[in-house]
């Protein structure tokens, strides 16, 4: 299966989280920035309020796109052990650092500074525009678990299918239309893969309602 663009893949992600729509207590959050793109489109769909939780890629230091290790906003760390093992120390925790701090810019930016919610109770859907080692969205579902949601739900259009298993382990209900045993970059499942810029993800995010302006209007 191969979608369109970033667009398309949401309106059919959109299509399987139906059930979803119109139900109280649900919390819709993307992964930026690609996955700020499908949470826009699913939050048309489904009427909810959409926002972002921030991850960073923590990258192997002679080859920064091979990830060993994915980090969350709120502190946890992903790791791949072996590759972790066999990394030297000094180098990652220089990564890391820098990595942090990117996520720190990226909260400011995107969230205004404001720390993820509270989460009691609510059922939160994270969304990203796929998934190949698991590590990003894995950090991910770190982030919300620090705020004690009731109920995880992972929704990609596309993912390999180890990752996803090992996802399903450690969330509530996985969400994927496309899971293939041989998996490559994501990009490979798209036709227009283009980056995603900071932006991008401002305008998405304030075309949507947020969570601030739900509580307002309750």
């Amino acid at each position: 299966m191969v979608f369109e663009d970033r667009q398309d893949a949401g309106k059919k992600l959109a299509v399987a989280l139906a059930g979803y729509k119109g139900k109280p207590d649900i919390l819709l959050y993307a992964l930026p920035r690609g996955g700020a793109v499908l949470g826009a489109e699913i939050a048309k769909a489904l009427d909810l309020p959409f926002d972002v939780v921030v991850t960073r890629k923590v990258g192997a230091p002679f080859n920064p796109e091979y990830a060993i290790g994915a980090l969350a906003e709120t502190g946890e760390v992903v790791w791949n052990e072996a590759e972790r093992e066999a990394t030297d120390k000094k180098a990652l925790e220089k990564i890391v650092k820098a990595e942090k701090a990117e996520a720190v810019r990226r909260v400011k930016k995107y969230r205004k500074g404001r720390e993820l919610p509270d989460m009691e109770g609510k059922t939160v859907i994270l969304i990203d525009d796929g998934v190949a080692t698991g590590l990003t969205i894995r950090a991910g579902v770190a982030a919300l678990k620090n705020r004690h949601p009731g109920k995880i739900v992972v929704a990609v259009p596309h993912g390999a299918k180890e990752s996803m298993d090992a996802l399903r382990e450690g969330v509530d209900e996985v969400v994927v239309l496309h899971e293939p045993e041989w998996y490559g970059a994501v990009g490979e499942f798209y036709k227009d893969f283009p980056q995603t810029s900071d932006e991008e993800v401002l305008k998405l995010l304030d075309s949507q309602r947020t969570f601030d302006e739900l509580k307002t209007t309750d």
